[in-house]
């Protein structure tokens, strides 16, 4: 059986290449996949799926145009004609006084160990008993009446990149994850929730049991719910959903927005956008992080970063060519895949625990909205206001009273940011992770 080309070989050997075309400069990224999948539904196997991929990705410079190529095809064959291909594009291509390499003295020259790789592949028989094991759970609460399935999943990416200025890395990352999503209640007065759970190793996953159970009282206890009455209130974000607040806030603070000038926050930087005392952390080298990298999209050498100091924006997410746009220098941001070019992201990001528990937090509301999902899109990038569907429950006298459907909360980002407070109950659950969050001054339009 011939031996598989090193990924490091195949992309020196690209840029080499490009640049005996008429490239002035180049780099390239090969992404390899393996995915597993198995989906459990009423007691029975519904699908177990395997897939693998490889796809490679090339970007030339020529002067100050680019032009980027991919392939999946990795065989000698099938990537000799895509250094002179590229180059005839790029020849074509407009002007981009913003494109260019990293520069060298910024590139990482060397990897933190991040331990996200699991070197073990779990069998589809373990996939099957996860799926089998979280939907059984859920489905044996009581009340819980149908299942729309639970599923465990693996992946394994393995990433390589290599520039014309002498970059080579490589690392890879694992993921395990599961889930289900059940349904309680009788025909017109039936409810949905679900709950999954993922990590870097399968020795750190939640227990299938203990997330299934999860889902199905989340949804046993949102039955018969009542509507709501149109007030301003405090509203209280539950850590599946505070997250997005979070979220939005990057999204503000990503460079590419802030270059063409399209956030809320475009003129903010050093100015207090957040109440004092908050802070927002990004960690790329959080150990088994499940947005962890030991370098940027570019190469770059990446670290932990507060974002909002004491409710001070310190800091935006900056690749190359936001940094270049703004006159600033890259912060190691920049996320890319093989058909385009960089884009700032963030990795683990989270907001800092506060010191109060939840029930504090809510201790002294007399009325007001507990959010547990939101639908919808409508937030505004550019003014910062928002509007959400949402469902939770109803506080009264600082205790959750009874499940609410069908309000929308809204407000303004802006606002929300400046009357925010952290409860001490931070997780990391996902990429992007908040504590129970209190946000006073809220608007709730109910039935």
């Amino acid at each position: 059986m011939p031996r598989k080309p090193d990924p490091q070989d195949i992309l020196h050997s690209l840029i080499e290449a490009a640049r005996a075309a008429g490239a002035d400069a180049a780099d390239a990224l090969v992404a390899e996949s393996v995915s597993a999948s198995v989906s459990y539904r009423l007691g029975k196997l519904e699908d177990v799926e395997r897939a693998e991929s490889a796809d490679l990705g090339l970007r030339v410079f020529v002067g100050e145009r680019v032009a980027f190529v991919s392939s999946t095809d990795l065989t000698k064959a099938g990537l000799a004609e895509l250094p002179e291909r590229a180059v005839a594009m790029a020849k074509l291509a407009p002007e981009d006084k913003f494109a260019g390499l990293a520069p060298a003295g910024l590139l990482a020259k060397s990897f933190p160990a991040l331990d996200i790789e699991d070197a073990n592949e779990p069998s589809a028989e373990r996939l099957i008993e996860l799926a089998k094991g979280v939907e059984g759970a859920a489905m044996a609460v009581p009340g819980i009446t149908n299942s729309e399935g639970g599923g465990a999943s693996f992946s394994r990416s393995a990433i390589a990149l290599a520039t014309s200025t002498g970059f080579f890395g490589r690392y890879a990352a694992t993921s395990h994850s599961v889930g289900v999503a059940v349904l309680a209640g009788e025909g017109t007065a039936m409810e949905r929730d679900y709950e999954s759970a993922s990590a870097r190793h399968a020795a750190d996953l939640e227990a299938a049991e203990a997330v299934g159970r999860r889902a199905g009282e989340r949804t046993v206890a949102r039955l018969h719910p009542k509507k709501a009455k149109s007030a301003a209130m405090p509203v209280v974000y539950d850590p599946r959903v505070s997250a997005g607040i979070v979220g939005h806030f990057a999204g503000a603070v990503s460079g590419a927005s802030i270059a063409r000038g399209v956030s809320f926050l475009k003129d903010r930087m050093g100015e207090r956008v957040f109440a004092p005392g908050i802070g927002i952390v990004d960690d790329p080298h959080r150990m088994r992080g499940l947005r962890s990298k030991p370098f940027d999209g570019e190469g770059v050498a990446n670290r932990r970063m507060a974002v909002i100091e004491n409710g001070v924006l310190q800091t935006w997410f900056l690749d190359c060519a936001s940094a270049k746009q703004l006159g600033l220098t890259t912060t190691g941001h920049a996320a890319r895949g093989t058909g385009g070019p960089p884009s700032p992201s963030s990795t683990n990001l989270y907001m800092e625990p506060g010191e109060t528990t939840p029930a504090e937090l809510m201790a002294g509301i007399r009325e007001g909205f507990y959010v547990t999902e939101l639908m919808g899109f409508g937030v505004n990038a550019v003014t910062g206001d928002y509007s959400r569907g949402a469902t939770g429950f109803w506080i009264e006298n600082g205790k959750i009273a009874y499940p609410v459907s069908g309000v929308t909360v809204a407000g303004n980002l802006k606002d929300m940011f400046l009357n925010l407070a952290p409860a001490n109950d931070l997780v990391f659950r996902y990429g992007t992770n908040a504590p129970t969050l209190r946000i006073e001054g809220m608007t709730l339009a109910g039935a």
